[in-house]
Order: structure tokens, then C-alpha cells, then sequence
């Protein structure tokens, strides 16, 4: 798997599921102009997965505050995405997930942004951070097993949004409103100190 941060995020247009409703036009680039956290899951109905997509769902308006749209992607039908928000949480269901949801059900997208598990026929846990000009600024990728942490991403977003807005690097475990540092070795210095 090659890194795309850096690059362009290659191009989606696929269906999914929007606003309760099947989009059968759905592009990326439609969100240009605002930042996108596309992440990928494995696959609709199981375990961590829900957990995972709920988690998101907490957060969406600390995402929404942050010029930030939330986009999920499994390589299901977009009939099952729209079946899985109609069960109950109390179901393992994601009923009350109100951002987009993309079938990748040929598995390019995943393909094309290196998360596919071919062996598997499912995509990893995927997450990119693409800024206002769909450049993909943030990868992370986990093992099937493992969930990730939502809070990292609104961690990762404020840093990037901190350096958009300031021109300065974040440090290591930074967190919005903490020193952040003028990248050359006197800001470094300063920084320490």
C-alpha cells in the first residue's frame, strides 16, 4: 500500500445512501470547499463496525463545527446500508446515522485508496483526512480487529486546521488551544522552553 497524503484524493462517484435516501450520483468532489474524513469499514451487520459508525455519529457536530463533512464506505449495497439504518442500535443497527454512506460494492474505491483486503473481499479500516482542495492530508489505516479512535481525528483535524490558519507545525500529542511551534530550529527552541 502506497501513501496518498500529499496527493489528490482519487476520485468517487458511486451510490449511497444521503439524507435516508439512495443517491445514485454521490462525488466526492461534491464536497469540495470543506474538509471530508472518508473512512472505510468492513462491512455492514457485524461487530466493531457499529461502534465505530455510532462513534462518528456522537461527534458529527464537533465535525459539522469544523467545516468538516463525515463520509463512510464499505463495499456493501447501498439496500443494505439502507437496511442497516433502519435497525435499532439496541440491534447492533446505526439507526440515527445521518451522514453519508457509500457502497463500494465493486471495491474499486477501497482498491483505489489501498484499503482493499483482497484475500478478504472487505475493505480495512481506512480513515483520510481530505482538506477543502480534496488533497488527502491524513492516512491511517487499521487491522480489521482493531477500531480507531474518532477523537484522533477531530485531534488531526484541529492540528491541520491550526497550521492552515497559523502557518505553525502542531508537536506531538497536541491538542486545540496548546502551544504550537514556528517551524525552524529557533521556533523549535522557543518551544521547549
Amino acid at each position: 500500500m502506497s501513501s496518498l497524503v500529499g496527493k489528490p484524493a482519487p476520485s468517487i462517484s458511486a451510490q449511497a445512501i444521503v439524507d435516508k435516501k439512495i443517491n445514485r450520483g454521490f462525488t466526492l468532489d461534491s464536497l469540495r470547499g470543506q474538509n471530508v474524513v472518508l473512512f472505510f469499514y468492513p462491512l455492514d451487520f457485524t461487530f466493531v463496525c457499529p461502534t465505530e459508525l455510532h462513534a462518528f455519529q456522537d461527534e458529527l457536530e464537533a465535525f459539522h463545527a469544523r467545516n468538516t463533512q463525515v463520509v463512510g464506505c464499505s463495499v456493501d449495497s447501498v439496500y443494505c446500508h439502507d437496511a442497516w439504518l433502519k435497525t435499532p442500535k439496541s440491534q447492533g443497527g446505526i439507526e440515527g446515522v445521518r451522514y453519508p454512506l457509500i457502497s463500494d460494492i465493486k471495491k474499486t474505491i477501497a482498491k483505489d485508496y489501498g484499503v482493499l483486503n483482497e484475500e478478504e473481499g472487505i475493505a480495512y479500516r481506512g480513515l483520510f483526512l481530505i482538506d477543502k482542495q480534496g488533497v488527502v492530508r491524513h492516512q491511517l489505516v487499521n487491522d480489521l480487529p482493531l477500531g480507531r479512535s474518532v477523537q484522533e481525528a477531530l485531534r488531526t483535524l484541529d492540528a491541520l486546521t491550526n497550521f492552515e490558519e497559523h502557518g505553525e507545525v502542531c508537536p506531538a500529542n497536541w491538542h486545540q488551544g496548546e502551544k504550537s511551534m514556528v517551524p525552524t530550529n529557533e521556533g523549535l527552541a522557543t518551544y521547549f522552553n
